[in-house]
C-alpha cells in the first residue's frame, strides 16, 4: 500500500500510552472477573443437549426464540445436519423428559426427539481445567519458538504480547456479556478462538522480529529503539493488508453467519485487531525496554544498542 511507502510512525516513543491503555483495559477486566463473571456455554457449565428431528426449514432465530420462551432460558439452537441441536444450561427447570417436551411443542411442525444427551457438572470442570491447559500450553511452546528463532529478550516480548491478547479478550467478554444484543458464551468454538488469536498474534509478532534482525545487520551502531521503530514502519504495509483482508471476512461471517457463530466471529475479530496493535506496541516495546534495562544494568551484548 502506497500510503505505508515512506511511513515514519513514531510506535516506540509512543509505547507507554499503549502500555497504560493496556493496563486500564485489563485491570477493570480482571474487575470484572470478580464481579459479573463470565457467561459460560454448557461445555463448561454441564446442561442437556437434544437433537430435534423437524420436517420444517424453519430459520433457526426464530426456533431459538420460542425455545427461549418455552424454557424460560437462553439455549444454544444450531442446525446439526438436517435435525437441530438444542442445548440447555443446569438453570433450566424439569427433567430430561419435561424439557424435551417443551423444546418440541416450541418448535412444532411435528418436531420430535431423536437422541438426548447430559453433560455432567463434573466433565464440564475437567473441561475448563483442559481449555486453560491448553492456552497455556501454546503460550508456552511459542515462547520457547521464539526463543530459539531470535534471543530471550525477544521470547520475554512475545509471551508478554500473547498473555496481553489472551486477558484483553477476555476483559472484553465479562466486560461486554450482556450488554450486546448476541451470546458471548465461552464454549469449546471460543476457546478455539483464543488459540486461534495466539497463533496469528504471533504470526504478526516474528515477521516484525525478523525485519529488526535483519535491520540490526546492516546498521549495527544504530540504537535497538530506531532498528525497532524502523522495521515497524517498514512491515506496516504488510501487517494492514494481511489484517485487514483477514478482518473483511470475519465482518461478512459475523454479519451473515448467523447467531451459531456470531460469538466466535466476535472473539476473532477483536483478536485479529488485537494481534496487530500487540505486535507493534506489546511484543516489540517491551523487548526493546528489557534490553534497555539490561544495557543499564552494565550488560555489554546490549550497551552498544541502547540509546
Amino acid at each position: 500500500m502506497r500510503v505505508f511507502e515512506n511511513a515514519n510512525y513514531a510506535f516506540i516513543a509512543n509505547r507507554r500510552n499503549a502500555y497504560i491503555f493496556s493496563l486500564i483495559v485489563t485491570l477493570l477486566g480482571f474487575a470484572s472477573f470478580f464481579t459479573r463473571g463470565f457467561e459460560w456455554g454448557i461445555d463448561f457449565t454441564g446442561g442437556k443437549e437434544y437433537v430435534i428431528r423437524t420436517e420444517v426449514d424453519r430459520p433457526v432465530g426464530a426456533i431459538r426464540s420460542d425455545v427461549d420462551r418455552a424454557l424460560g432460558g437462553a439455549p444454544e439452537v444450531k442446525r446439526y445436519g438436517e435435525d437441530l441441536l438444542v442445548r440447555v444450561g443446569p438453570d433450566v427447570e424439569g427433567n430430561a423428559t419435561e424439557v424435551g417436551e417443551k423444546i418440541v411443542a416450541a418448535v412444532g411442525d411435528g418436531a420430535t426427539v431423536a437422541g438426548y444427551d447430559e453433560i455432567a457438572p463434573r466433565f464440564a470442570t475437567d473441561l475448563q481445567r483442559s481449555a486453560l491447559y491448553a492456552v497455556l500450553a501454546s503460550v508456552i511452546v511459542i515462547f520457547f519458538y521464539v526463543l530459539v528463532r531470535f534471543e530471550w529478550t525477544a521470547g520475554v516480548g512475545a509471551i508478554v504480547s500473547l498473555i496481553h491478547d489472551v486477558l484483553f479478550t477476555l476483559s472484553l467478554f465479562s466486560l461486554l456479556h450482556g450488554w450486546l444484543p448476541f451470546s458471548l458464551a465461552i464454549d469449546q468454538t471460543i476457546v478455539a478462538a483464543f488459540l486461534t488469536i495466539v497463533g496469528y498474534s504471533i504470526n504478526d509478532t516474528v515477521v516484525v522480529f525478523d525485519r529488526i534482525r535483519e535491520d540490526r545487520g546492516k546498521w549495527k551502531n544504530m540504537p535497538i529503539e530506531e532498528v525497532s521503530n524502523k522495521a515497524m514502519n517498514e512491515t506496516l504495509s504488510r501487517t494492514i493488508i494481511t489484517g485487514g483482508s483477514t478482518l473483511l471476512s470475519l465482518v461478512v461471517v459475523f454479519v451473515f453467519g448467523g447467531e451459531a457463530v456470531r460469538g466466535f466471529a466476535f472473539a476473532m475479530l477483536v483478536g485479529i485487531l488485537l494481534g496487530t496493535y500487540s505486535s507493534v506496541f506489546i511484543a516489540t516495546p517491551v523487548m526493546v525496554d528489557v534490553q534497555r534495562f539490561l544495557a543499564r544494568r552494565g550488560d555489554k551484548r546490549f550497551k552498544t544498542q541502547v540509546a
